[in-house]
């Protein structure tokens, strides 16, 4: 296989993340923290939106998360 035809896996494996931390209501941590280290600057307004609609589903919402969403307005 030609090295342009290999899949993009830190692609394909953020996006699997994006979408469990999507419906799972209480994402681990361990995948929020994978997230944040295959995040390039371009996918990070999603990841945003992610985490808000996690937020907007809790009558209390999680600290740990408002405090991820903090560091990313930095």
């Amino acid at each position: 296989m030609a090295e342009d035809e290999w899949p993009d896996v830190r692609s394909m494996v953020l996006h699997a993340l994006l979408r469990k931390i999507g419906e799972d209501r209480y994402p681990s941590v361990t995948m929020l923290d994978m997230v944040e280290q295959l995040l390039r600057p371009h996918e990070v307004p999603q990841y945003i939106a992610i985490l808000l609609r996690q937020i907007d589903q809790e009558t209390y919402p999680s600290i740990p998360m408002l405090r991820r969403l903090m560091a990313l307005a930095d």
